[in-house]
């Protein structure tokens, strides 16, 4: 799509039974309302992404890991991605290891890309995981976007895969708004120089 944004949305919890696909099959259909983005779901339960990394550290810049093959696929799409989107749940006041491992299998992939946030959870709608996140990837070089989504008691505020409330298509305007906005000023200046990280 000429003139769009690659967006990726990635469902980071892969627990049994979790409701991210619920949540981000919502948020991709808000990201195509809005017409800036070309958008891709990419769910971790999919990919093979171990817990435990190899014993010596990448330099960062542009190195890696050695990677295993069941992770290729999901490290091509992050390549392309011009932005993205984390759908978490909130897990005793964090995110998924899941989300975290992928994460850290993963270095220039974050670099200069703006990232949004869907959160859910219980009563704090998955915000303490967010904060979290925020950290993670601001060691990544990576450009967190302010305004986020965050569902409380999801499990009560959801009905036949949409969130009950009805401003909520009205706040993920918003987000995508200024996703769309950091995702193509991000994109111009990394085509310009690359980044000093």
């Amino acid at each position: 799509m000429s003139g769009t944004s690659r967006l990726v949305i990635v469902v980071g919890s892969v627990r049994e039974g979790r409701f991210g696909p619920v949540v981000a099959a919502w948020a991709a259909e808000q990201a195509a309302a809005h017409g800036g983005f070309d958008v891709a779901v990419v769910d971790l339960a999919e990919f093979e992404i171990p817990l435990s990394l190899p014993a010596e550290s990448p330099k960062y810049a542009g190195a890696s890991y050695p990677r295993p093959a069941g992770m290729a696929t999901l490290t091509a799409r992050l390549d392309a991605a011009d932005a993205f989107v984390f759908v978490t749940p909130e897990y005793n006041h964090s995110y998924p290891a899941s989300l975290k491992a992928a994460i850290d299998w993963h270095f220039t992939q974050w670099t200069a890309k703006p990232v949004a946030f869907v959160s859910y959870g219980g009563a704090s709608g998955g915000r303490h995981a967010v904060l979290h996140l925020e950290n993670v990837l601001s060691e990544l070089h990576a450009v967190t976007i302010r305004d986020r989504l965050a569902f409380p008691n999801y499990f009560v505020t959801w009905d036949a895969g949409r969130p009950a409330d009805p401003e909520a298509p009205v706040y993920a305007k918003a987000m995508f708004n200024q996703l769309a906005w950091w995702a193509a000023a991000l994109r111009k200046a990394r085509a310009e120089a690359p980044y000093p990280g």
